[in-house]
Protein backbone atom coordinates (compact mmCIF):
# COMPACT_ATOMS: atom_id res chain seq x y z
CA UNK A 1 0.00 0.00 0.00
CA UNK A 2 1.33 3.14 -0.64
CA UNK A 3 1.12 6.19 0.80
CA UNK A 4 1.17 8.69 -2.13
CA UNK A 5 -1.57 10.23 -3.05
CA UNK A 6 -3.69 9.13 -6.08
CA UNK A 7 -4.08 11.94 -9.15
CA UNK A 8 -6.18 11.90 -11.92
CA UNK A 9 -4.96 11.03 -15.00
CA UNK A 10 -3.69 14.12 -16.95
CA UNK A 11 -5.90 15.04 -19.23
CA UNK A 12 -4.94 16.85 -22.56
CA UNK A 13 -5.40 20.08 -23.07
CA UNK A 14 -9.02 21.70 -23.18
CA UNK A 15 -9.94 23.17 -26.13
CA UNK A 16 -13.01 25.25 -26.19
CA UNK A 17 -14.65 26.83 -29.71
CA UNK A 18 -16.54 30.35 -29.17
CA UNK A 19 -18.54 30.41 -32.50
CA UNK A 20 -19.80 34.08 -32.90
CA UNK A 21 -22.31 33.67 -35.63
CA UNK A 22 -24.01 30.31 -34.54
CA UNK A 23 -23.79 32.49 -31.04
CA UNK A 24 -22.69 29.06 -29.42
CA UNK A 25 -19.58 27.94 -26.97
CA UNK A 26 -18.69 24.73 -27.21
CA UNK A 27 -17.00 23.49 -24.29
CA UNK A 28 -13.90 21.07 -23.82
CA UNK A 29 -16.25 18.06 -23.25
CA UNK A 30 -18.44 18.96 -26.92
CA UNK A 31 -21.62 20.62 -24.93
CA UNK A 32 -22.94 23.20 -26.89
CA UNK A 33 -23.93 25.89 -25.14
CA UNK A 34 -26.31 29.43 -26.19
CA UNK A 35 -24.42 32.52 -25.62
CA UNK A 36 -26.27 35.48 -24.30
CA UNK A 37 -23.65 38.26 -25.94
CA UNK A 38 -20.42 38.47 -27.82
CA UNK A 39 -18.26 41.07 -28.24
CA UNK A 40 -15.10 41.33 -30.60
CA UNK A 41 -12.70 44.42 -30.15
CA UNK A 42 -9.23 44.90 -31.47
CA UNK A 43 -7.59 43.24 -28.47
CA UNK A 44 -10.28 40.36 -28.01
CA UNK A 45 -13.39 38.63 -27.48
CA UNK A 46 -16.21 38.90 -24.68
CA UNK A 47 -18.57 36.57 -24.16
CA UNK A 48 -21.72 36.38 -21.78
CA UNK A 49 -23.56 33.07 -21.42
CA UNK A 50 -25.68 31.04 -18.59
CA UNK A 51 -24.41 28.63 -17.30
CA UNK A 52 -26.27 25.10 -16.12
CA UNK A 53 -23.48 24.21 -13.40
CA UNK A 54 -23.99 23.83 -9.64
CA UNK A 55 -21.26 25.77 -8.68
CA UNK A 56 -22.23 28.97 -11.16
CA UNK A 57 -24.94 30.16 -12.47
CA UNK A 58 -23.46 32.79 -15.05
CA UNK A 59 -19.98 32.77 -16.56
CA UNK A 60 -18.11 35.69 -18.40
CA UNK A 61 -15.15 35.61 -20.12
CA UNK A 62 -12.24 38.07 -22.08
CA UNK A 63 -10.24 35.80 -24.47
CA UNK A 64 -7.12 38.02 -24.93
CA UNK A 65 -4.66 36.74 -27.36
CA UNK A 66 -1.87 38.82 -27.55
CA UNK A 67 -1.34 38.09 -23.66
CA UNK A 68 -1.94 34.66 -23.94
CA UNK A 69 -5.12 34.83 -21.41
CA UNK A 70 -8.96 33.90 -20.71
CA UNK A 71 -9.98 36.37 -17.78
CA UNK A 72 -12.99 34.93 -16.67
CA UNK A 73 -15.69 35.99 -14.16
CA UNK A 74 -17.68 32.83 -12.92
CA UNK A 75 -20.78 34.12 -11.01
CA UNK A 76 -21.13 31.08 -8.03
CA UNK A 77 -24.11 30.06 -5.95
CA UNK A 78 -24.16 31.57 -2.81
CA UNK A 79 -21.76 30.18 -1.01
CA UNK A 80 -19.04 29.11 -2.70
CA UNK A 81 -16.00 30.87 -3.86
CA UNK A 82 -17.32 34.79 -2.74
CA UNK A 83 -13.63 36.02 -2.19
CA UNK A 84 -12.86 35.35 -6.29
CA UNK A 85 -13.24 37.66 -8.49
CA UNK A 86 -11.14 37.02 -11.72
CA UNK A 87 -10.17 33.39 -12.85
CA UNK A 88 -7.31 33.80 -15.51
CA UNK A 89 -6.65 30.75 -18.43
CA UNK A 90 -3.32 30.54 -19.54
CA UNK A 91 -3.07 29.60 -23.03
CA UNK A 92 -3.08 29.82 -26.67
CA UNK A 93 -6.20 32.03 -27.78
CA UNK A 94 -6.83 33.17 -31.45
CA UNK A 95 -9.86 34.57 -34.10
CA UNK A 96 -11.84 34.81 -35.77
CA UNK A 97 -11.49 32.06 -38.15
CA UNK A 98 -12.94 32.11 -41.75
CA UNK A 99 -16.10 31.20 -40.03
CA UNK A 100 -15.99 33.37 -37.94
CA UNK A 101 -15.20 31.46 -34.89
CA UNK A 102 -12.65 31.64 -31.89
CA UNK A 103 -10.34 28.95 -30.64
CA UNK A 104 -9.41 28.21 -27.17
CA UNK A 105 -6.40 26.25 -26.18
CA UNK A 106 -5.80 25.76 -22.46
CA UNK A 107 -1.80 24.91 -21.01
CA UNK A 108 -3.25 24.28 -17.58
CA UNK A 109 -1.69 27.36 -15.38
CA UNK A 110 -4.58 29.51 -13.87
CA UNK A 111 -4.64 32.64 -11.67
CA UNK A 112 -7.13 33.34 -9.63
CA UNK A 113 -7.74 36.87 -8.34
CA UNK A 114 -9.24 37.73 -5.01
CA UNK A 115 -9.43 41.16 -3.66
CA UNK A 116 -6.99 41.63 -0.38
CA UNK A 117 -4.51 38.81 -1.53
CA UNK A 118 -2.05 38.22 -4.46
CA UNK A 119 -2.52 37.09 -7.01
CA UNK A 120 -2.13 33.19 -7.13
CA UNK A 121 -0.53 30.94 -9.51
CA UNK A 122 -2.30 27.15 -9.19
CA UNK A 123 -2.19 23.97 -11.58
CA UNK A 124 1.67 24.13 -11.84
CA UNK A 125 1.21 20.79 -11.35
CA UNK A 126 -0.99 19.59 -14.45
CA UNK A 127 1.33 21.56 -16.67
CA UNK A 128 4.31 19.26 -15.41
CA UNK A 129 2.15 16.18 -15.66
CA UNK A 130 1.40 17.15 -18.93
CA UNK A 131 4.59 17.89 -20.11
CA UNK A 132 5.85 14.54 -18.84
CA UNK A 133 3.05 13.15 -20.65
CA UNK A 134 3.61 14.24 -23.91
CA UNK A 135 0.25 16.83 -24.24
CA UNK A 136 2.32 19.84 -24.13
CA UNK A 137 5.52 20.99 -25.90
CA UNK A 138 8.12 22.28 -23.95
CA UNK A 139 8.34 25.52 -26.01
CA UNK A 140 3.97 25.41 -24.70
CA UNK A 141 5.16 24.66 -21.38
CA UNK A 142 7.63 27.64 -21.50
CA UNK A 143 5.47 29.78 -22.81
CA UNK A 144 2.44 29.59 -20.09
CA UNK A 145 5.11 29.74 -17.83
CA UNK A 146 5.93 33.02 -18.95
CA UNK A 147 2.64 33.92 -19.22
CA UNK A 148 1.63 33.75 -16.08
CA UNK A 149 4.93 35.47 -14.56
CA UNK A 150 4.46 38.23 -16.85
CA UNK A 151 0.68 38.60 -15.37
CA UNK A 152 1.80 37.94 -11.72
CA UNK A 153 4.53 40.51 -12.09
CA UNK A 154 2.34 42.95 -13.89
CA UNK A 155 -0.68 42.42 -11.34
CA UNK A 156 1.71 43.78 -8.66
CA UNK A 157 3.47 46.42 -10.04
CA UNK A 158 -0.22 47.72 -11.22
CA UNK A 159 -1.51 47.16 -7.78
CA UNK A 160 -4.45 44.56 -9.14
CA UNK A 161 -5.02 42.26 -12.08
CA UNK A 162 -7.98 43.93 -13.54
CA UNK A 163 -5.54 47.27 -13.67
CA UNK A 164 -3.03 45.53 -15.29
CA UNK A 165 -5.07 43.45 -18.05
CA UNK A 166 -7.03 46.84 -18.61
CA UNK A 167 -3.60 48.85 -19.38
CA UNK A 168 -2.44 45.95 -21.68
CA UNK A 169 -5.64 46.26 -23.87
CA UNK A 170 -5.64 49.92 -23.70
CA UNK A 171 -9.13 50.28 -22.17
CA UNK A 172 -11.11 49.14 -19.23
CA UNK A 173 -12.60 45.76 -19.78
CA UNK A 174 -16.17 46.13 -19.08
CA UNK A 175 -18.18 43.02 -17.12
CA UNK A 176 -21.55 42.72 -16.29
CA UNK A 177 -22.66 44.43 -12.55
CA UNK A 178 -24.98 41.34 -12.07
CA UNK A 179 -25.54 40.15 -8.53
CA UNK A 180 -24.38 36.39 -7.43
Amino acid sequence: MSDQPTHAPVHPPKREVFDVPARTNTDNKGFVRPVEEYRATEYGLYMSRTADHPRFHHLETWLLPSLGLRANIFHFVGGYREGQRLYLDVGRFHGPDDDGRWHAVDWYLDLVDAPGSPLALIDVDELFEAHAAGLVTTAEATEATEIAAQALIGAAVAGDVQSWLDAQVGERLTWLDRPA
